[in-house]
């Protein structure tokens, strides 16, 4: 006993001794994992439990959310699938956070981080926010989000003072501030994070920023970074600079360069910048001085011409983001050279795999890859100037600290991948597109490196987006065999028959999240297959062998398995706005939930049992 209470036990183990020890489990599977040891654990873990991820927001609910965790300080929310982000998902899917900010703001006092991701929020979600979490909100994140305007960012960002100064302090005392928010909201002064990067925003106005810079004083990120906001005032951020001295992160739209010169002299503090633009000519530039502590750089269309501004601090850049800048393979050559210190490089496949042999060879540091694929038409770039398997080689070779790396590849061999499992024995994350375009004719099939890869490297997270005969039944049975660890996997053009796909899934004991494209299986076999991926958690698929009414798919039906079909549609879209039409496969998407099927589905989306009573 002590302090007169009870200490209880569980098992011989005091209560206060898993508290304690609870503390220190950060791993959120194992957190889930102890709580389903007794009921007392799992009480003590839901008092506890300071940060939830909930990858599906139809996976539950809002208030099963608040019965479940009372004190949480974090939460992700994720909702349109992974495929929304390359257009393959129709914009009304769904995803609507207003019924979570409705409950965050009644139950979850403490919320202090909030990440909506692939999510439609409205102006009216975030005036809700700022109302009932201004003083406490430290890090908002919109992540690819849309459906809201700056009239919803102002609503954060504003001052929130009362009118009346002298008399706003009484309802607080009282304890009466929930009934004058209009006195009592401070709004968001705390804010040290707001985080809008790819999001859809429709701009009215920049009074939001300006807002920001009036009223903030702790901002640490800043990110609009690949959205379409225009009314960015320069002058309000060399304010938001010059009031918050810990602002270490700033990635915004296509501003002119010139403009910045005054902010970036305040940000002494600024660690990574992105964004930007070059409107004048090469020559205007030299004026630019870039933050002491500047580490991170993503220049937006920066050329060969304007390189040279960036030349004075390359050998401290940790991180470098190329994707959108308008340098070739020689240029590439040339910059990677002088950052020996480079932990994260982003660009694309302008890179070539000349660029890639200076990575492997002045980049021993380097931790994460990604290689985007270059804008331009295929015909009109030289073979020399892409990423094939020699880039692949001399990048395993020379890069043994790699953890992560996403590539699009114009050609592939046996060779490169067994490299890739020799080498990188450190590879936690690996997804690799071979390009459609042909230079010259691959080594096919590759199921031996498949399978040298897998076996070479411990990975979590897996994708393999190939061609056409690239992959047989043999290698998509071996990376069913050889995946011990992996948890989501992307497969696109794997595989012949229902045979590989069966084969698959009788390895892969983890995998929770599995992605399937262009695999010409049947709904039969594919439900089949969720049913021998013991661990399967979500399930999406389009271009398999869709039959009229699904019925085969019931197969895969059990309790809390939620299963919804987006039936093949005409997509009339086309560059300079002529129209071309393009048929969108049919698409399954399935995935466990305890709140049974949602009711918000849009015309484009039908739950399966539906479909197979109505056909």
């Amino acid at each position: 006993m002590e302090d007169g209470k009870v200490n209880k036990t569980t098992d011989g183990m005091p209560d206060t001794v898993f508290q304690s020890v609870i503390d220190y489990i950060h791993d959120s599977r194992d957190r889930s994992a102890a709580s389903l040891v007794c009921r007392r654990w799992y009480e003590i873990d839901s008092s506890a439990r300071k940060h939830v991820t909930i990858a599906m927001c139809y996976a539950t609910t809002p208030q099963m959310l608040s019965r479940r965790f009372q004190s949480i300080e974090a939460l992700k929310l994720k909702a349109k699938p992974r495929a929304a982000m390359f257009n393959l998902i129709p914009e009304d899917w769904g995803g609507y956070v207003t019924p979570w900010v409705e409950e965050i703001s009644r139950s979850f006092r403490g919320l202090k981080d909030l990440h909506f991701r692939r999510m439609i929020v409205k102006d009216s979600d975030l005036e809700l926010l700022a109302q009932s979490h201004g003083q406490a909100l430290h890090s908002l994140k919109l992540d690819k989000c849309s459906g809201f305007s700056t009239d919803g960012l102002l609503h954060i960002c504003r001052s929130g003072k009362s009118l009346f100064p002298h008399i706003c302090w009484l309802p607080l005392l009282l304890g009466f501030d929930h009934c004058f928010p209009s006195l009592s909201a401070t709004w968001c002064w705390n804010l040290r994070t707001l985080f809008l990067e790819e999001s859809t925003i429709l701009e009215k106005d920049g009074e939001w920023l300006h807002e920001l810079a009036l009223n903030n004083n702790v901002l640490e990120t800043l990110n609009f970074y690949m959205t379409d906001l225009v009314n960015v005032g320069f002058e309000d951020l060399e304010l938001i600079a010059r009031n918050c001295r810990s602002l270490v992160s700033v990635k915004i739209s296509e501003v002119e360069l010139l403009n910045l010169v005054g902010f970036f002299r305040a940000a002494a503090s600024l660690e990574e910048f992105g964004g930007g633009n070059f409107y004048k000519q090469p020559e205007s530039y030299s004026s630019v001085l870039f933050p002491p502590k500047l580490c991170c750089l993503g220049l937006s269309y920066i050329g060969p011409h304007e390189m040279p501004i960036v030349f004075p601090f390359t050998s401290r850049l940790r991180r470098l983001d190329l994707v959108c800048s308008l340098l070739d393979t020689d240029d590439h050559c040339l910059l990677i050279q002088r950052c020996p210190n480079l932990e994260v490089l982003e660009t694309r496949n302008v890179i070539g795999d000349r660029g890639l042999e200076e990575v492997g060879r002045c980049c021993k540091r380097l931790r994460r890859l990604r290689i985007e694929p270059s804008d331009e038409e295929p015909e009109l770039i030289d073979e020399g100037e892409l990423v094939s398997h020699r880039g692949l080689i001399a990048l395993a070779q020379g890069c043994l600290n790699l953890e992560y790396m996403a590539v699009y590849v114009s050609d592939l061999t046996n060779a490169s991948l067994e490299c890739i499992g020799t080498n990188l024995k450190c590879l936690r994350d690996f997804r690799l597109v071979l390009l459609d375009h042909e230079h010259r004719a691959p080594e096919l099939p590759l199921d031996n490196g498949v399978r040298a890869l897998l076996q070479g490297c411990k990975l979590r997270r897996f994708g393999l987006y190939l061609r056409r005969g690239a992959l047989t039944d043999v290698g998509l049975g071996y990376i069913g065999k050889y995946s011990p660890n992996v948890r989501w996997m992307l497969l696109g053009w794997v595989g012949e028959s229902d045979a590989g796909l069966l084969e698959f899934s009788r390895g892969c004991p983890c995998l929770q999240k599995l992605e399937i494209r262009c695999c010409r299986f049947s709904e039969i076999a594919l439900a089949t297959a969720v049913l021998q991926l013991t661990s399967l958690r979500y399930l999406w698929v389009q271009g398999y062998k869709a039959s009229a009414t699904g019925q085969d798919l019931l197969a895969m039906a059990r309790p809390f398995w939620n299963i919804e079909l987006i039936k093949k549609r005409v997509v009339v879209a086309g560059p300079g706005g002529e129209a071309v039409v393009e048929e969108d496969p049919a698409h399954i998407l399935a995935y466990y939930s305890l709140a049974g099927q949602r009711t918000d589905f849009p015309d484009t989306v039908t739950p399966l049992e539906a479909a197979v009573l109505n056909a």
